[in-house]
Formats: structure tokens, C-alpha cells, sequence
């Protein structure tokens, strides 16, 4: 470290042992015809909890209450988004750039099944490429005016989690879970990654909370009881929704009908990212 150090790292290119990078400092600009008001990262510590299917909730209703909406599929390896929203036309682009493809209601998507000759191609590629395309989908997708943009992630606190974090001006994140036992320390995990890159938590929503007898309308418990609300006071986060177990849910989403969906869980969530206090974190 020069004896001159302003402590300032981000505008100095030496490479010093005593080099402190600010999360900002990696962050990259959307597509110069992109503009992009909120970024919602929609998260969870392991996979097959419903992440996707609380994204595409999440972005229809937004939708419903009138905001410009747009989901960038960051599950490169796992995409699920298009066959939600019944999408199957490729996306387009020109020469400025990616052009997403857009729902029946006019939600913005874009996701690598949507570039894949089909969509039930694998993607086997190593991290690095993985992170370099998600951020592709950010520098150079044309999204036009969005209002909220849900970035629906992989699963866990890996690669392409950090390059989002690191390089997407994420305003907040809702993590995803379900009322298993080890739940407590999978939310514990997607919190301490969120303090460690200064993101904010907007909440917790728990799927597959619970099932309600369509006969006599009881509550069952399919995996045991909820610890939701005791987990969400331990780490000082909101608990937004607790999803049931419905097949109508299925079926809307088995059918690419997603935009269809009957019910009012999300309104609390979708309270939440209205706020006036939730006015976003980080700039390019």
C-alpha cells in the first residue's frame, strides 16, 4: 500500500495486499435502452421449494396492480420461467441488442430456453460461463421501461449468485422456503449472504405451507408444522405469504397459464415492495 492511499479502492488499479473492494465497485449498467426502477432477487438455499413458481407469482401480480413488470431467468441450468407463461417463440434481437419475449399479459421474460434450439437441451456449462451469461441478460437485453424486475436465482449461495449480486444493482431480496426442519438453516444461509453483500431482505414466503381440504376446508399440515414465524424473529425479517399446497396452482403453471392464477397470498408481498421506504440500494 502506498504511503499517498486514500483508502479509496475503486479508483486505484494497484493490486496491494491491504485492497478493500466496495460491492459497487463490480457493479455493471443495464443496456443503455434499458430503464429499470426496482430489482427484486427471489432466492432460496436449496432448490425444489417453489422459487420459480414465487417468482412468476410475484411478477403477475405487480402486474395486476398496474406496473410494468419483468423477469430475467438467472436459473441458467434449471430454467422454468417460459413453460410457466406458456412461452415457446425464441426471443429475437437486432443490432443494438436482445429483444425478451413477452407473456400473454405483457410481462417481460427472458431466459436461456429462449435461446436454446429446445428447450429441453441441457445447459452443460462451468460457473464462469453460467455468471457471464446472466450478466449478459442484464447489459444486453432491451428491456425497456420496467417498473419490477424479479430475477428469479439458482438455488444455494454459489457462483452465479455472487456475480448477481456483485454486478446487478439487487434492491432487495424475498427468500423462498418450506415448512421442512433443516428450513432454519437454509434461511440462515441465504440471510448471512445477503448482510455479507449489503442487500436488504424484503421477507420470507413459505410454500407448500400447508394443504386446505376443498370438502371441509381444514388446514393440514402435509410436512409438519410451520417454524415460519419463529425463524423470521430469530434473523428480524417479515414472514410476506405462506402459500397452500394447491393443484390449481399446478395446473395453471403445468399449462403455461400462470397469468390465470386465482388467489390473494402475494397482496402482503406485493404491499411491501410498494412501501415508500423500499425505494431501492445500490446504483451502477
Amino acid at each position: 500500500m502506498s504511503k499517498d492511499c486514500d483508502q479509496k479502492c475503486g479508483n486505484c488499479g494497484e493490486d496491494c495486499a491491504e485492497r478493500k473492494d466496495s460491492p459497487k465497485d463490480f457493479l455493471v449498467k443495464p443496456h443503455e435502452l434499458s430503464n429499470i426502477k426496482k430489482v427484486i432477487g427471489i432466492v432460496s438455499g436449496k432448490g425444489g421449494v417453489g422459487k420459480s413458481l414465487v417468482t412468476s407469482l410475484l411478477a403477475v401480480t405487480m402486474k395486476r396492480r398496474g406496473y410494468n413488470t419483468a423477469i430475467l431467468d438467472a436459473d441458467v441450468t434449471g430454467p422454468s420461467i417460459p413453460k410457466a407463461f406458456g412461452i415457446r417463440e425464441k426471443a429475437t434481437g437486432n443490432e443494438l441488442g436482445l429483444l425478451p419475449a413477452r407473456s400473454k399479459t405483457g410481462i417481460e421474460i427472458m431466459s436461456i430456453n429462449l435461446l436454446l434450439p429446445d428447450e429441453t437441451d441441457p445447459v452443460v456449462w462451468r460457473g464462469p460461463i453460467i455468471g457471464n451469461t446472466v450478466k449478459q441478460f442484464w447489459t444486453e437485453v432491451i428491456w425497456g421501461d420496467v417498473d419490477y424486475m424479479f430475477i428469479d436465482m439458482p438455488p444455494g449461495t454459489g457462483d452465479v449468485s455472487l456475480t448477481v449480486f456483485q454486478s446487478i444493482p439487487v434492491d432487495g431480496i424475498i427468500i423462498v422456503t418450506s415448512p421442512q426442519e433443516l428450513v432454519s438453516m437454509i434461511v440462515s444461509k441465504a440471510v448471512k449472504m445477503a448482510k455479507m453483500m449489503d442487500i436488504p431482505i424484503i421477507g420470507v414466503v413459505e410454500n407448500m405451507a400447508y394443504f386446505k381440504c376443498p370438502d371441509c376446508e381444514k388446514k393440514h399440515q402435509i410436512f409438519g408444522n410451520s417454524h415460519i414465524e419463529e425463524i423470521a424473529r430469530q434473523h428480524k425479517i417479515d414472514v410476506l405469504a405462506r402459500l397452500p399446497i394447491d393443484p390449481r396452482l399446478a395446473k395453471v403453471c403445468d399449462r403455461g397459464l400462470v397469468e390465470l392464477f386465482e388467489g390473494d397470498w402475494l397482496e402482503k408481498a406485493a404491499d411491501s415492495l410498494e412501501m415508500p421506504g423500499f425505494s431501492g440500494g445500490r446504483e451502477c
